[in-house]
């Protein structure tokens, strides 16, 4: 991603929040998982999560010890919702 074109993303979007939202389109995962994919702490993961599932956004099933996180219907939405936004705005800026 080009700098003017991470500016306008961070502009208008926080960059890992929309990451770790959209990357859980692809399915389940462990918010290890997550931290890693998107570049970020456990602690801040496990922030962001805490909130996405105070909007309703994700849901948490517990096995054992660990937590694994989903998106519900409204997640999903969102997170479809985020990647035409970011399609947009990537487009936009090359006219």
């Amino acid at each position: 991603m080009s700098l003017k074109k991470e500016m306008l993303t961070k502009t208008f979007l926080r960059v890992k929040p929309v990451k770790m939202l959209c990357s859980l389109k692809s399915g389940p995962k462990y918010a290890t998982i997550l931290s890693k994919e998107n570049n970020c702490t456990y602690s801040h993961t496990v922030k962001l999560l805490d909130l996405f599932k105070d909007f309703g956004f994700v849901e948490f099933e517990k096995k054992g010890r660990i937590k694994i996180i989903s998106l519900t219907e409204s997640g999903e939405n969102i997170s479809i919702l985020l990647k035409k936004i970011l399609i947009e705005l990537n487009t936009s800026n090359k006219k």
